[in-house]
């Protein structure tokens, strides 16, 4: 058995933590109050200090240079250090802050209760790009739209996938404040302005690129995996009347744009390496991938099984000191196309990827109810509403509703790690 797996740390609330054991070990960027932005890895209910390791001459060699390009408030020079740089240091952090460490009382300095600090963005997101390759989702929501056809021809052929705005993308925690824009009232000819009425979030995995390409030179498959350096959670909130109005010709547009949502930790490749599986078998009839999107080792190796959640709490709830409500369990193993695929496809017409830069992997829902990513797909648009423990209903979130997303990869004999919360409240339009 590899011994990583079953190791334990001198941090005592780290062994057996939720999400963040030793056998994680998630970067990002905090701050302390009045401090400056710093990197740092979350260690069970707290984070190390990554700057201040450096500093007591902790690391060496590859290691010493990977702290040194998680400086300065952003990962992306991290990021563009590769697969080589990030072994390096997680290796050299599990001999730090595994059980008999010869440091312990020097890290210990450079240990804060995560509940001190405040999360940031990890990385500047230089362009966001939001697929949609749960195949579950796309079909849930087309038979809403097209009974007779949900899924139109190219779906599986082309990982489908349109450019966000990075500029909204914020950490978990960040206030939701809903959107105003441009509506269709049903059975009005002329559209109308005002707040959202149809808000609602996404369930999806978040994609960190690490190394780049250069303009004009696209990424091969079976080298796209090399260029994913983590993963995180993303609800990408949604105003559903607007984007009714807008999607066509051209898609999502203010719809998309108001604020996305993230988990602040990258959970890196690594980490996630005991929870590769194969790439469900496409059902018969389905087409094969082209051959630049057709690797046997991705398609062997290149999923991942990881239980995602979505929680809901609402005022009401609150003041009646009721449990948040679960509105759906769902996997990654949803996704009909890999993440190195991805990274293909985005390339191959010789568009440059670049560090730091960020993949949503569109809405993550399984086949059967429960299991659903969005209340667009729970409600069936709203005709079902969901009913709550506190006597509410919901079609589609009011202000001052939660929503909390979470993630568990989970094998026998493995430690299991988790993602941390990727939350966000709705309050009201200005």
């Amino acid at each position: 058995m590899n011994q990583t797996a079953i190791a334990r740390s001198w941090v005592e609330h780290a062994n057996g933590h939720s999400d963040f054991p030793l056998q994680n070990l998630p970067l990002g960027i905090f701050s302390r109050a009045g401090g400056e932005r710093r990197s740092g890895v979350a260690i069970g209910d707290a984070i190390l200090d990554l700057e201040a390791v450096l500093a007591a001459g902790l690391f060496e060699g590859e290691a010493r240079t990977a702290v040194e390009a998680t400086r300065g408030g952003a990962l992306n020079a991290f990021f563009a250090l590769g697969r080589s740089a990030r072994v390096a240091l997680r290796e050299r952090l599990l001999a730090l802050l595994g059980e008999g460490s010869e440091h312990q009382a020097t890290l210990k300095a450079a240990l804060y209760p995560a509940s001190e600090c405040e999360l940031h963005v990890p990385a500047r997101i230089g362009d966001y790009t939001d697929f949609y390759v749960g195949i579950q989702h796309a079909m849930n929501v087309g038979k809403l739209f097209r009974p007779d056809n949900p899924l139109l021809p190219n779906y599986k052929y082309v990982p489908i996938g349109y450019h966000g705005r990075a500029s909204t993308i914020r950490p978990s925690g960040t206030e939701v404040r809903r959107p105003k824009g441009q509506t269709l009232p049903a059975g009005q000819s002329e559209p109308s302005f005002g707040p959202c009425a149809r808000l609602d979030y996404e369930l999806e995995l978040g994609i960190w690129i690490g190394q780049g390409n250069d303009m004009g030179q696209a990424i091969p498959i079976g080298d796209a995996a090399e260029h994913i350096a983590g993963f995180c959670l993303l609800n990408d909130w949604s105003a559903r009347d607007i984007q009714a109005w807008e999607y066509q010709p051209l898609g999502p547009f203010l719809s998309k744009s108001f604020i996305s949502t993230i988990s602040p930790w990258v959970v890196t490749a690594e980490a996630l390496e005991p929870f590769r599986c194969a790439q469900p078998a496409r059902p018969n009839g389905d087409p094969q991938p082209l051959s630049y999107l057709l690797d046997t080792r991705d398609q062997a190796a290149g999923a991942f099984d990881i239980e995602l959640e979505v929680l809901l709490i609402t005022e009401r709830m609150r003041e009646q000191n009721l449990p948040a409500h679960r509105l759906g369990l769902s996997n990654t193993l949803s996704m009909y196309w890999t993440v190195a695929q991805l990274v293909a496809h985005h390339s191959v017409n010789g568009c440059q990827l670049q560090p730091g830069d960020l993949f949503g992997s569109g809405t993550l829902s399984g086949a059967e109810p429960g299991q659903y990513g969005s209340l667009l797909e729970i409600t069936e648009g709203g005709k079902h509403p969901v009913e709550l423990a506190s006597g509410e209903v919901r079609k589609f979130l009011e202000d001052g509703d939660e929503i909390i997303l979470r993630a568990r990869a989970r094998r026998d004999g493995v430690a299991s790690i988790g993602f941390g919360e990727c939350r966000g409240k709705v309050v009201a339009a200005n």
